[in-house]
């Protein structure tokens, strides 16, 4: 170790105020340790290791490379014991023209360049690589290189080395960091989840920003199998295993905010693919006002809510608030006077004084098996997250029957189409008839930017340009909003998102056709009769309020 070129660069980082005075005093010291390092010296500046391995470099008078050109250049790191190379943080590699080339992250350590040059055989120009860039490159190196060994004979040891290499290099500074970002980012652009996926020409990171996917930049300084790996650790899946499908779940700290997060793989052509499910722990107030019911619309939602018992259903696709309309019911019929009980999968809002379980179906806790022992828990109220088997419709219509009220969601295009549903899943008609009491169905559309949203008065001229007024019903001389694109909206023209709604009570006409044959689309045309709002015209109504735009209502809603 040459201690006289480190007390150097020792000085040279002093004058540039870049190393404490206190550390400089204890390098230049007499009794400075004899194992001081570039390393440590590193470990005591409050700088980079990128930032840092530019101050080595031009110290050095040595060329500076990036991790781009480590992840392309020509490794010859088979020549060489891992260990060796870990120790050392050098990255060998040959150059097109057959000159060996040697990454250092401490030139000050010329033990270990003529070692390389022993193993080599050849003189080695030496260049400068930051500690966290040779540590990832060679977790990737060396990880390839093991699991080739591993297929050409010795199996067990050698695939418990590569799962090590991809711990470490899934545990180290530039991947942690990298993942720390991309999670900040998507908390910035308020996304509610993050879809990584790695195809051929290089690795994409998409953002579903108000149900959307927006692509991003994706990590330039971290590999797509570090990455992925360093999601597995955090979910607490298996990172050895990457021929099947996992799904995971952490709670972590996010710039300043907990965040309980999902996380799905998924085996692709090129590598895994993953998807984080970003559900923010503090997520304000569950408020009915902030739905965006109508006001009819919300009186009938709070008689519903007063119902001793009973069956109400929420439909709509993933990804429709479902969930968030389920809690804002909870929140409003929570009090000490109600037991409230719920079943989920996931658990997306925390509500105090609800006792809330999530299925875990590997141990046979399922929404069936959970909503039978509920029923043993004398509650007032009960919440199953999704009803998708014949088991779990029975119960919760039994339950209803029974004296409780029941909440729960139901996968269909209308309001109207859950009742052949249910009939479907085995229910009885007579059964249904009883206990049902209103379905909910919603949508999501994205609400127009309050700074750069644009006025325009149609006329007729517009209206024939553009079918698609003509198909909401606008006529000459409506006033209609459209979106622009600034700043605080990202340039999309829309900054959060509001519910559509319409809300199907079983009563009068609609009841009697509660049967066997019951066909939706007449139980909706009866529905429309008896004053139902459907969730296009509900749409229309805030597309001329101005909160959203009449491209939005198509995107999300059927004309019908």
């Amino acid at each position: 170790m040459n201690q006289i070129a480190i007390e150097d660069f020792a000085k040279y980082l002093a004058h540039k105020n870049l190393l404490p005075a206190s550390e400089f005093e204890s390098v230049s010291s007499h009794h400075a340790s004899a194992d001081r390092s570039l390393r440590k010296l590193w470990e005591t500046t409050e700088l980079t290791a990128n930032g840092f391995a530019d101050e080595v470099a031009h110290f050095y008078g040595l060329k500076r490379l990036t991790l781009p050109q480590l992840v392309a250049a020509t490794s010859l790191a088979a020549r060489f014991s891992p260990r060796f190379l870990r120790d050392t943080a050098v990255f060998p590699f040959e150059c097109p023209k057959g000159h060996f080339r040697l990454a250092v992250a401490d030139p000050s350590d010329t033990a270990a360049v003529h070692a390389a040059e022993i193993v080599l055989g050849a003189a080695v120009a030496v260049e400068v690589a930051s500690f966290e860039d040779i540590a990832t490159v060679l977790g990737e190196q060396l990880g390839g290189e093991e699991m080739a060994t591993t297929e050409s004979g010795a199996a067990g040891a050698r695939a418990d080395d590569d799962i090590e290499s991809l711990r470490d290099l899934a545990s180290g500074a530039p991947v942690v960091r990298a993942v720390n970002d991309m999670l900040e980012k998507a908390m910035e652009l308020r996304a509610s989840d993050i879809h990584i996926e790695p195809f051929r020409n290089g690795l994409v990171v998409r953002m579903r920003v108000d149900g959307l996917l927006r692509a991003v930049a994706a990590p330039a300084n971290a590999l797509p199998q570090a990455l992925i790996s360093r999601i597995k650790i955090l979910a607490g899946l298996n990172i050895a295993e990457r021929r099947l499908p996992q799904d995971g779940a952490a709670r972590l700290k996010v710039a300043r905010s907990e965040i309980d997060i999902r996380v799905a793989t998924m085996p692709s052509q090129h590598g895994e693919s993953a998807v984080i499910r970003l559900l923010p722990r503090d997520r304000g107030l569950l408020e009915l006002a902030k739905l965006g019911l109508l006001a009819k619309d919300e009186k009938t939602m709070r008689q519903l809510l007063a119902l001793p018992h009973g069956l109400i259903i929420v439909t709509g696709p993933t990804g429709s608030g479902k969930t968030t309309t389920l809690a804002t019911m909870l929140s409003l019929l929570n009090d000490p006077s109600r037991k409230i009980l719920t079943v989920e999968d996931p658990v997306e809002y925390e509500i105090q004084g609800v006792n809330q379980s999530q299925v875990k179906p590997s141990i046979g806790l399922t929404f069936a098996a959970a909503m039978r022992a509920f029923v043993r828990q004398d509650p007032d109220v009960i919440m199953v997250g999704e009803v998708r088997d014949p088991e779990t419709a029975s119960i919760a219509i039994h339950a209803a029957l029974t004296g409780h009220l029941v909440l729960t969601t139901l996968h269909t295009e209308t309001a109207a189409a859950a009742v052949p549903r249910l009939l479907d899943l085995g229910v009885e008609g007579f059964l249904l008839k009883s206990t049902l009491r209103a379905v909910i169905a919603q949508r999501l559309v994205r609400i127009l930017c309050d700074r750069c949203k644009k006025k325009r008065i149609l006329n007729s001229a517009d209206i024939a340009a553009d079918p698609r007024y003509d198909m909401l019903g606008f006529r000459a001389d409506d006033c209609v909003y459209e979106p622009v694109g600034c700043e605080r909206c990202g340039g999309v023209g829309y900054r959060g998102r509001c519910g559509v709604f319409e809300m199907l009570e079983l009563k009068d006409e609609v009841y009697e056709l509660v049967r066997p044959d019951a066909d939706g689309r007449a139980i909706d045309l009866a529905a429309r009769r008896a004053g139902m709002t459907t969730m296009v015209e509900d749409a229309v109504a805030k597309c001329r309020a101005g909160i959203t735009s009449a491209a939005e209502v198509l995107r999300v809603t059927t004309v019908r």
